[in-house]
């Protein structure tokens, strides 16, 4: 290949992966045509793409993208970048999920905030970790539950007055009566 054609495809993959900061990195060696066409149809659908790279040009655009130590996942074979989603908690579940189905699939590794996550191991531990979505909602129900134990405290002693005024008001009536 020369070094024209070298160079267009670097630039190419700088574009392409512009931004993102977040991706797990799979082999697809050995998937069908369809399986793969499958696989890639469903990643769309979420938000999520697969891009299979040349791994040097791909180290060098990571260079060029600030992006030097995420260059390791690209040592050598196959490699395609899996990206997008709400995250790579989401996109390390997808590509579980798939190397269970399609068992050809090996998982090299993982570049979540500046940190190389090498090997199998790391992207299950990724996937096993809760979304972005859920952790917000986790967040926003530990912040809650002081504020709800502080009304049902207040409330159920309210009612617990209520009902001795009720009782104690009965009692008149019937002693009047």
């Amino acid at each position: 290949m020369s070094y024209f054609v070298k160079e267009l495809i670097q630039n190419e993959y700088t574009k392409k992966f512009a931004g993102m900061t977040e991706f797990v990195v799979i082999s697809t060696m050995g998937i069908g045509g369809i399986d793969n066409n499958v696989m890639r149809g469903e990643l769309k659908k979420k938000g999520m793409r697969a891009a299979v790279v040349q791994n040097r040009l791909m180290r060098r655009a990571l260079e060029e993208m600030q992006l030097p130590v995420a260059g390791e996942l690209f040592a050598s074979g196959q490699c395609t970048v899996v990206f997008g989603g709400d995250g790579a908690s989401d996109v390390a579940k997808e590509v579980v999920d798939w190397a269970k189905k399609l068992k050809t699939i090996e998982l090299k590794g993982a570049f979540v905030e500046g940190t190389v996550m090498d090997g199998e191991a790391s992207v299950k531990a990724l996937a096993a970790m809760p979304t972005r979505a859920e952790l917000q909602g986790q967040v926003v129900q530990i912040a809650l539950t002081p504020g709800s134990n502080l009304a049902g405290a207040v409330l159920s002693g309210g009612s617990t007055i209520a009902g001795c005024i009720k009782s104690l008001i009965e009692k008149r009536e019937k002693e009047a009566a």
